[in-house]
C-alpha cells in the first residue's frame, strides 16, 4: 500500500449508473493512479486481505479496487441505504488499523500490443486508440467506479475490457457503444465497432 500520512480515514459512498454497485471513496491512495484491479469472486482475490474481507459480507459479489476508491458491487435486493453504513464502517476501521490491501502489490497491466500479424497501419491505430481511451474515457469511467483497458483492434473492430461497476450494468451498452464507439468512430475514422470482452453486458 501507498504510504498513508492520514491519521484519520474518512469514506463516503458515491452511486453510479450500476444500481448493484456502490463506490467508495477514501482520502487513501492504495494504488498509483491509473491502475486498478478486478476481483469477480474470492478465488481471485488471494492477493488482497481487504478483498477477501468484504467477501466475507455474504452479499458482496465482486471488488474492484483503483487508486482512492473501491467499488462493491451486491447480488442481493436489500437496498444500498441499509447496507452503505456497514460496509463505510468497516472499511474505515479496516484501513484506519493498519488492515494489508495486498499481500503483493498488484503487477500494473499494460496496455495489450498488436500481434505478430498485426500491420504498421493497425499497431499505429492501436496507439491512437489506447491513448484516446486513456485521456478521454478512462476518467469518466473511473468516476463511476469502473475501469475500461485497451485488448485490441483488428479489421475496425475495437475490443476493450470493462472492469469494476461497469461489470453487468444496465448502461453498460449504452455507455459503449452511444459513448466510447461514437467518439472513437469519430476521432479515428478506421474505427467501425467497439467491443466488450470477457464481460456480460
Amino acid at each position: 500500500m501507498i504510504e498513508n500520512k492520514e491519521k484519520v480515514v474518512s469514506v463516503y459512498a458515491e452511486a453510479n449508473p450500476n444500481p448493484e454497485s456502490m463506490k467508495f471513496v477514501m482520502n487513501v491512495a492504495f494504488l498509483p493512479d491509473g491502475q486498478s484491479v478486478d476481483y469477480p469472486n474470492l478465488e481471485s482475490a488471494m492477493n488482497s486481505p481487504l478483498a477477501q474481507e468484504l467477501f466475507n459480507f455474504d452479499y458482496v459479489s465482486r471488488v474492484f479496487i483503483a487508486s482512492n476508491f473501491v467499488t462493491i458491487t451486491k447480488s442481493t435486493s436489500i437496498e444500498w441505504v441499509k447496507l452503505i453504513p456497514e460496509l463505510r464502517a468497516f472499511l474505515k476501521s479496516y484501513v484506519e488499523a493498519g488492515g494489508p490491501i495486498f499481500t503483493e502489490m498488484p503487477v500494473a497491466k499494460t496496455e495489450a500490443t498488436a500481434g505478430a500479424d498485426t500491420t504498421p497501419e493497425d499497431a499505429e491505430l492501436s496507439q491512437k486508440i489506447i491513448d484516446l481511451l486513456e485521456n478521454y474515457v478512462r476518467p469518466a469511467v473511473e468516476q463511476d467506479g469502473g475501469n475500461i483497458t485497451f485488448k485490441s483492434y483488428h479489421d475496425g473492430v475495437v475490443t476493450v475490457y470493462l472492469q469494476g461497476s461497469c461489470s453487468g450494468c444496465p448502461s453498460a451498452t449504452v455507455t459503449l457503444k452511444a459513448g466510447i464507439e461514437n467518439l472513437l468512430k469519430r476521432m479515428v475514422p478506421e474505427v467501425r465497432e467497439v467491443v466488450a470482452d470477457g464481460i456480460t453486458i
